[in-house]
């Protein structure tokens, strides 16, 4: 974008249509580069509009709106589904919850992007065969192949999102690296509003109760479902619409956030040794151990990805360096833990699905934390991390594939 945008300077009908395409990206690329174009008429009038612009709510056309209604409407039809065909709620949840919400995200930003007819195709027959997959799989309580399926394959359908985010852009890094921008941007905007939801709910529910009528059931059934739905739908076209509504709030959570967490980390790392609790025995330790990983990936991610919106102080990247390699301390232990249990007791789909998963974190995590090294010694800037990152997701993709649909044939539906 910021290549784009310096291209057509002096062209003012392409600069407008860039904006138009991707207003999140456009704002921030131009953020980016406005210091170097001070003095610009042009750059300083785009100035003015994007920072102007930032001080309302936007609600977006009549044609966006009405999207956004009808598939919010759509999601809470879905969620409702159990109510309303024989089929009992804990099989249709743990199969098909991903359904609710992530094909309708892929068909709005399909749509804002003007995906080509082969690619809209290609995107829904991948949704089409998961969907068909994971419903025909054998209904075994004590299955831990469709376990793992039933948890891959929410990654592999936000992966799709993530293809429709993209669109139809060649040079694809930066938006893939926006994708995880608006991803953290979509966590603060759906929490806020399932707060403000939350508290809706509850002084509606006690006014009821104050004339004697118990709504708890049916207001949980047919309001709660439906908002926690359409919650996702409405929170991206807030952020995708309204930009400036979280792009300050998430920088600023992760700047706190990061040294609260590496803090707790290396606390807790020690506390661990102190207790003598160790994952090699204790397999709900080692998941917990497990979850502890992917959560401050997540964060380390998210805070590379928010650099572009906020400069990035030496302090700060020392505390992603650090935070970096103690993830990669815990990684290592709960590697060592599972590879600890296949050796005692044989391969299973779930130990293979944590090797597997804890084999690709630790290589991910290492490149990050090697190009972190080369930016605290002013060898590279802090956008080479967030290109090792994008670059290392497609991974992601392909393993959340293999485990969705070849773990099962693979180990016999075990």
């Amino acid at each position: 974008m910021k290549n784009a945008i310096l291209a057509n300077l002096d062209n003012p009908a392409q600069l407008e249509r860039l904006y138009r395409t991707d207003k999140h990206a456009f704002k921030h690329a131009f953020t980016l580069l406005y210091p170097e174009l001070t003095g610009n008429i042009i750059a300083e009038c785009w100035n003015q509009r994007l920072n102007y612009g930032g001080e309302d709510i936007s609600w977006g056309t009549g044609r966006d709106l009405a999207f956004v209604l009808i598939a919010s409407l759509l999601a809470g039809f879905l969620a409702r589904l159990p109510a309303l065909v024989p089929v009992s709620e804990e099989f249709f949840y743990s199969r098909n919850a991903g359904f609710i919400i992530f094909p309708l995200l892929a068909a709005y930003f399909a749509w804002k992007n003007k995906l080509s007819a082969g690619k809209i195709i290609s995107l829904a027959g991948v949704m089409l065969a998961g969907l068909v997959f994971i419903n025909l799989l054998p209904d075994a309580q004590t299955s831990d192949t469709l376990l793992l399926s039933c948890i891959h394959l929410p990654l592999l359908l936000w992966s799709v999102v993530g293809i429709a985010f993209i669109g139809d852009i060649k040079n694809s890094s930066e938006r893939r690296l926006g994708y995880l921008s608006y991803n953290g941007d979509l966590i603060v905007m759906t929490t806020l509003i399932l707060i403000t939801g939350g508290l809706l709910s509850g002084i509606t529910i006690n006014l009821f109760s104050l004339i004697g009528m118990n709504i708890e059931e049916f207001y949980f059934r047919n309001v709660v479902v439906v908002g926690l739905a359409a919650a996702p739908i409405v929170g991206t076209y807030l952020v995708r619409t309204n930009p400036q509504l979280v792009s300050r709030i998430s920088p600023v959570i992760a700047k706190i956030f990061s040294p609260l967490v590496l803090l707790m980390l290396t606390i807790y790392l020690g506390a661990t040794a102190y207790s003598g609790k160790d994952p090699y025995n204790d397999r709900e330790f080692l998941l917990i151990f497990n979850m502890l990983l992917i959560g401050v990936m997540a964060l380390i991610f998210f805070s590379i990805a928010g650099a572009p919106r906020a400069v990035k102080t030496r302090g700060e990247i020392w505390v992603l360096l650090l935070l970096s390699a103690a993830t990669i301390v815990v990684n290592g232990i709960a590697l060592s833990a599972i590879l600890f249990r296949i050796a005692e007791w044989g391969l299973t789909p779930n130990r293979a699905a944590v090797l597997g998963g804890n084999i690709l974190i630790l290589t991910n995590l290492s490149l990050v934390a090697f190009r972190l090294v080369r930016v605290v010694n002013r060898k590279a800037d802090i956008n080479s991390v967030g290109q090792v990152i994008v670059l290392y997701l497609p991974v992601y993709c392909v393993w959340a594939t293999v485990v969705t649909f070849v773990f099962p044939l693979l180990f016999k539906f075990q």
